[in-house]
């Protein structure tokens, strides 16, 4: 089966609800390509070695959550982003990238995805924190301590933490942001959290968890953020009929 790249990339856009999201990124098709598709990758990164991967693998779309074009960044089209921009060209491939968008969706995003993967019941949007959704909270069933929740984190994601702030107090209320959400943890203090857990570490956070008693978790940017894109490419692949293939090219940050 296949998918016109204009039916798709009108059902991606209603699915993500892309226009009520404000972003510092181009969400949606960023390089167009063949009119057609019938195998699709997904992967977190546009980076070289995954494009190469899709193009190996003769895909005719990469869905992925970092893309290109991003607020603030050099203009001109030379040295590594001309060689990615060339390989997706040459080979007709279409890229599309979906960034706060595909965080905060309500089943597919990459916190809904994480709080799944944890086990976390009923994961709510932490309110005041813009777009809805970008910080979840879960009341956990039975409440656990700080070094059982970082092993477990560990286990799940099957990688080290970044970084680890824990608590004597036991853990009853989690609240989570994946990627670079670092600078939440004050709205998560104030909304009576236990914990926080994000993608990354910055110098004030340290303190922040430290003077409010709340633990935090930086996990890894790219560790949490696994999981959205290739449930989106598993629904994809259900509803058009389509093959898929994830492709994890790791990152340690």
């Amino acid at each position: 089966m296949a998918v016109e790249r204009k039916q798709l990339e009108g059902y991606l856009a209603d699915v993500l609800a892309l226009e009520r999201i404000q972003d510092y990124c181009p969400n949606g098709l960023q390089v167009e390509g063949r009119d057609s598709i019938r195998r699709i990758v997904t992967g977190v990164t546009a980076c070289q070695a995954l494009v190469d991967q899709a193009i190996a693998l003769q895909a005719d779309a990469l869905l992925v959550h970092h893309g290109y074009f991003w607020k603030g960044e050099a203009q001109a089209i030379k040295g590594m982003k001309k060689r990615r921009l060339q390989a997706l060209l040459a080979h007709d491939l279409n890229l599309f990238a979906f960034h706060l968008p595909l965080d905060v969706h309500a089943t597919l995003g990459n916190n809904a995805q994480l709080a799944q993967l944890m086990g976390w019941p009923q994961p709510q949007a932490l309110m005041d924190c813009a777009p809805e959704g970008v910080v979840m909270y879960s009341d956990l069933t039975t409440p656990m301590g700080a070094d059982e929740l970082g092993q477990l984190l560990e286990q799940q994601l099957q990688r080290p933490l970044v970084c680890s702030i824990p608590t004597a107090q036991p853990i009853k209320r989690v609240a989570w942001c994946t990627g670079g959400g670092q600078s939440f943890i004050d709205a998560a203090a104030a909304a009576g959290c236990d914990a926080f857990i994000t993608g990354e570490v910055s110098e004030p956070t340290v303190h922040s968890a430290r003077e409010q008693n709340i633990a935090f978790f930086a996990a890894g940017h790219h560790a949490t953020e696994r999981y959205g894109i290739k449930a989106l490419g598993e629904h994809l692949a259900e509803t058009f009929n389509l093959e898929h293939h994830f492709i994890d090219i790791d990152s340690p940050a």
